[in-house]
């Protein structure tokens, strides 16, 4: 059995919900800004990619070095093994990023660690001339931070947000790991109602939907590291075998998702389909002000409009006011809203129990959290 160090990215904000995701596989695990690194062997790659609702990426890190200087990066990038990841037709694309560090050329860095990977191959393989790079696909980034180098490779190919299902979407689309995130920093279990009352594409109810039945996020997607000879199909296979074991697709679920525009709950629910909980969540046009329910200790997320385009604002913050209005009625529910507006909780008319910066792309956000009574003596939401 190899061990590697594995490395989860995180948007700003998400460190410690990755962190309790990677802890509930089983793995124990270290957090840095934007990053959660742990051990593990190959199926802990394949099951990090499965299941990880709130990761970017899962990557291995090959090895890391002080350097101040092209040649302390070139001996410290040849020094690794790379023959291990790469097989002599490799094609391995390197990326990079430098910050706060002597070597500030992102470009030399590249070219530098590109020539050490190379002239270590060709010393392995035996080739003379040049490397063919016509096979299986493997990433390398060269990140340097305060002199520090750490190389990676990117397991997970395209980004672990995209799952499969979203064939459609609106003009601001919310990432399905930040969904997944509002949805997990709630604590709603599965017996309770779910509402999403500005849902737009239904991003959130579809993450919802995938946690309450315990649905493995990628598990209809592909990974990259699938086509590498290190990574054997049966450990992609098992993992597989493991989510579908652990689903739970009986399991009834009471998820709406509303909009005041008709073409996104349509294009909700064919999204819902793709992600093949048709019947699962329902989708209806409605304004969020017209939301009623006899339900008692239900949730609300959701990620309203924020009026950043210039005129918007006064008419959003009214929608916000009259949306706050709509809530006093639901005394046992709770409400969790997710806003750039720094004027919401006077417009909302109340102050949120809590409240927890997240980023929602490069765009600053809070998450207002508006804890409901509790039920039975544990707070269900």
């Amino acid at each position: 059995m190899t061990m590697f160090n594995i490395l989860a990215t995180s948007a700003m904000g998400l460190e410690s919900v990755v962190a309790k995701e990677v802890r509930n596989l089983g793995y124990t695990c270290q957090v840095e800004n934007g990053k959660i690194m742990y051990e593990g062997d190959e199926r802990a790659i394949a099951r990090s990619n499965l299941w990880l609702r709130t990761a970017d990426r899962i990557k291995i890190i090959v090895g890391r070095f002080p350097a101040t200087t092209f040649d302390q990066l070139f001996e410290g990038t040849k020094a690794l093994p790379w023959e291990q990841f790469l097989t002599k037709d490799a094609q391995f694309p390197v990326m990079g990023k430098s910050v706060k560090s002597t070597l500030y050329s992102v470009p030399d860095c590249q070219s530098i660690v590109k020539k050490a990977i190379v002239e270590r191959l060709r010393k392995k393989y035996k080739v003379n001339g040049w490397l063919e790079e016509n096979g299986p696909i493997v990433p390398i980034e060269v990140s340097i931070l305060k002199d520090q180098v750490t190389l990676t490779i990117d397991t997970s190919g395209v980004g672990l947000h995209k799952r499969g299902y979203r064939v459609g979407q609106g003009g601001a689309p919310l990432k399905e790991t930040l969904a997944a995130a509002l949805v997990l920093l709630t604590n709603w279990t599965p017996e309770k109602p779910f509402v999403d009352p500005f849902c737009g594409s239904g991003t959130i109810s579809i993450e919802a939907a995938l946690i309450g039945q315990n649905i493995a996020p990628g598990f209809n997607r592909d990974f990259l590291g699938e086509s590498w000879h290190w990574l054997p199909k049966k450990v992609w296979d098992d993992a597989r075998m493991e989510a579908e074991d652990l689903a739970e697709y009986d399991r009834e679920l009471n998820i709406v998702g509303s909009d005041i525009d008709h073409q996104m709950t349509n294009i909700a629910m064919e999204n819902a389909m793709e992600a093949g909980l048709s019947g699962i969540v329902q989708f209806k046009q409605m304004q969020a002000t017209d939301f009623r329910s006899k339900d008692e200790y239900g949730v609300i997320v959701t990620n309203p409009p924020y009026g950043e385009r210039l005129g918007e604002k006064k008419d959003v913050q009214k929608l916000y006011r009259q949306f706050g209005e709509t809530l006093n009625n639901l005394s046992t529910w709770s409400f969790y809203i997710l806003t750039a507006d720094e004027q919401f909780e006077t417009c909302f008319g109340k102050e949120a129990t809590k409240k927890r910066k997240l980023y929602n792309g490069p765009l600053k956000t809070d998450y207002y959290q508006y804890w409901g009574p509790r039920k039975n003596n544990f707070r269900k939401s």
